[in-house]
């Protein structure tokens, strides 16, 4: 069950990835425009090689805990409290992030700039989901 969702969660961020390069890329008019896939702190060019390095993990990640052999599959239960810890902290600063953003930008409430804050939350979850697993060694 783990696997399922971890690679539900790897599909939900490759969407994000290929719907920002269609954009970027391509210009699609159908999407939403650039500005509202990422908030500009990375440029995009050295963003897309960081999403493709963290799919490519995800993607490992998931291989492996659904095929139940592999690095990621061994249960490890000290990963277990640091990685749901660190999904919980997370997605707390996702959420402050959308908190501040609708009390000082005003111009985007309710949906405006959320693409990546939304995403966030699927990392989150996947941090978290993988964390769950590991808890399953100390049970």
């Amino acid at each position: 069950m783990h696997g399922a969702i971890l690679a539900l969660l790897t599909l939900l961020f490759f969407l994000r990835v290929l719907g920002q390069a269609l954009v970027a890329f391509l210009r699609v008019t159908w999407l939403p425009p650039m500005e509202q896939w990422f908030s500009g702190l990375i440029p995009y060019p050295i963003l897309l090689v960081i999403q493709i390095i963290m799919l490519a993990s995800m993607v490992k990640i998931s291989a492996d805990i659904c095929r139940g052999q592999g690095f990621f599959a061994i249960l490890r239960p000290r990963w277990s409290r640091v990685l749901i810890g660190f999904s919980a902290l997370y997605a707390g600063a996702m959420i402050a992030r959308y908190i501040l953003t609708m009390i000082f930008k005003p111009e985007m409430r309710w949906f405006g700039g959320t693409i990546p804050i939304f995403f966030h939350f699927v990392l989150a979850g996947f941090i978290l989901v993988l964390g769950r697993y590991h808890s399953q060694a100390s049970k």
